[in-house]
């Protein structure tokens, strides 16, 4: 009996170590894309995996939502296009109100509210990063609240 339950609690706390390792390393990752993100670095366009689901979450004059899903080519697209325009503002988001919730082993989903510089405005935000085969973690989805009513246009 005494083995069964120190093999349980051996598991147990190998399980949560992991996960705690997995939380950090992500944690880690999310705060390396927004330096880059910040610094317009284009290597931030390499922590989208090729399949990533990518949500611009449209907040409309009336408050109402609309969700606007794209690919990530047409992203890393749209988003090298939108860096020097950003640079030119001086465009950074902050994030506060980080939480990093666990999703299973290797993937991990940080949740905050982004503060775009160019005004007082408070967004959700969120980002799923996996681990992949390669020891990296990449976004495998994304979600962004915007009030940027271009992207309605894209809207299905």
């Amino acid at each position: 009996m005494k083995k069964i339950l120190l093999t349980i609690l051996t598991v147990l706390f190998v399980s949560l170590s992991v996960l705690a390792d997995d939380k950090q390393e992500a944690l880690n990752a999310f705060n390396n894309y927004i330096q880059l993100a910040n610094s317009y670095k284009t290597e931030v366009t390499t922590f989208y995996t090729p399949n990533a689901k990518i949500i611009r979450q449209v907040i409309k004059p009336d408050g109402t939502l609309v969700n606007v899903y794209t690919d990530s080519s047409t992203y890393v697209t749209q988003l090298k296009i939108g860096q020097a325009g950003a640079k030119l503002k001086n465009y950074k988001n902050n994030y506060t109100n980080v939480v990093v919730t666990p999703l299973g082993p290797g993937k991990v989903k940080i949740s905050s509210v982004r503060h775009p510089s160019v005004d007082n405005d408070s967004l959700k935000a969120y980002m799923v990063f996996q681990k992949q085969s390669n020891g990296r973690w990449m976004i495998v989805e994304e979600l962004m609240q915007t009030r940027q009513q271009i992207f309605l246009k894209y809207a299905k």
